[in-house]
């Protein structure tokens, strides 16, 4: 009796066990799974997509060129007497540069002067001798033959006279070029010849530059492709495009000018359309020959959709960006970008108005991602160490 007391409260100990192990066994998972952790949340910055008026410009670079250009150049040669200007000078037309010595000249003029008064006195001698004669003719005292003569001597003296005053005129005109003046408005550069050298118009270098940088000029290039949309712009508007000069790295904003002439004819050798624009160029930001990049403002996209520049990245099949969905996972999305200008990317579709878009920290994400936004100093600190970690593409 007592044998099978024992069995059976052993038989009650091990089902209890049992059970227990069972149970236990049933939970452990259970708390496994509450236990697991969750995914981890990438931090990025994130930015908005933004809709307003998109000024839409094509982009060259140009050399800067002066307005006008004169060498002042001698038509004569003589002796520099005097150089009446400064290197640098704003000069106005017709303001004195540099005077040659004009005795010689001058001299020229008193010689051919008298020439001419001695002309004239022969003449109203020989024309009250053809009076008289005339007067003699008609009493029958003088031959007809005298009289011919005293007329054709007439005639040769006007005609002396008239000779006369045409050395006289061109005496004068080169005693005018013994003033060497200015022929435009402008600044005058380095001086080529000093006071006592002797200047001609073989001299090759001249006596200065002067150059007209108020207004000014730019020469741009284009590709050949993008004429017909000038072309069709020009026909549409029937107004000057306006064109804005930046300095080479495009920080500095130089000028704002009108298009006034696209060349008739491409460069065959670059595949290329000239283009020259005007600026009035007030505070002389233009100089001639600096490097600059020009923008040509084609049209205006009226409501145009714009991200930052970051947000665009390439891919193997063409553009795309990281969106950022309600759940803050994020979603790769095929995007078409129409120009990008000063930070700013156009899209011509692919992303709507209002959506958060991955601005900084790409190079961690995959579809599905986790993300948590950065702002403020957060976002700017991540920005500077994803620069340095990024992958260089």
């Amino acid at each position: 009796m007592k044998t099978k007391i024992v069995i059976s409260a052993a038989i009650l100990v091990a089902a209890i066990v049992s059970a227990a192990l069972l149970h236990s066994a049933d939970l452990h998972p259970m708390r496994k799974a509450a236990a697991a952790p969750a995914p981890p949340r990438v931090p990025v910055v994130a930015g908005t997509v933004t809709q307003h008026d998109v000024p839409i410009y094509l982009t060259g670079v140009g050399t800067v060129i002066a307005y006008n250009t004169d060498i002042v150049r001698a038509q004569i040669q003589g002796q520099i007497i005097s150089i009446n200007f400064t290197e640098g000078q704003q000069v106005h037309t017709g303001d004195l540069l540099a005077q040659i010595d004009p005795r010689p000249y001058q001299a020229l003029v008193d010689q051919y002067t008298a020439n001419l008064e001695r002309d004239q006195a022969q003449l109203a001698n020989a024309r009250t001798n053809q009076t008289r004669y005339k007067q003699l003719g008609d009493k029958g005292w003088a031959t007809p033959q005298l009289i011919e003569t005293q007329d054709a001597q007439v005639g040769q003296l006007q005609a002396a006279i008239k000779a006369d005053q045409a050395l006289i005129d061109a005496a004068k005109v080169q005693l005018s070029f013994t003033r060497l003046t200015s022929p435009i408005n402008g600044t005058v550069g380095i001086r080529q010849i000093d006071v006592g050298n002797i200047i001609s118009p073989s001299s090759t270098n001249g006596l200065c530059v002067v150059t007209q940088l108020n207004p000014i000029s730019l020469i741009f290039t284009l590709p050949e492709t993008v004429l017909p949309q000038i072309q069709q712009q020009q026909r549409k508007t029937k107004a000057p495009f306006t064109v804005l000069a930046y300095n080479q790295d495009n920080t500095v904003r130089l000028g704002e000018g009108q298009l006034g002439l696209v060349n008739n004819e491409i460069l065959q050798t670059t595949g290329s359309i000239q283009l020259k624009a005007n600026f009035p160029n007030a505070e002389r930001s233009l100089w001639p020959g600096g490097l600059v990049n020009a923008r040509l403002l084609l049209d205006t996209r009226h409501n145009g959709l714009t991200v930052p520049a970051s947000v665009v990245q390439q891919g193997p099949n063409g553009a795309y960006a990281y969106v950022v969905n309600s759940d803050d996972t994020v979603s790769i999305r095929q995007i078409k970008v129409a120009q990008i200008s000063d930070g700013q990317a156009l899209i011509d579709s692919g992303l709507e108005a209002n959506e958060q878009v991955v601005v900084d920290g790409q190079y961690k994400l995959q579809p599905g991602t986790h993300v948590v936004l950065l702002h403020g100093k957060a976002a700017q600190e991540s920005a500077a160490q994803d620069a340095m970690q990024a992958p260089i593409p």
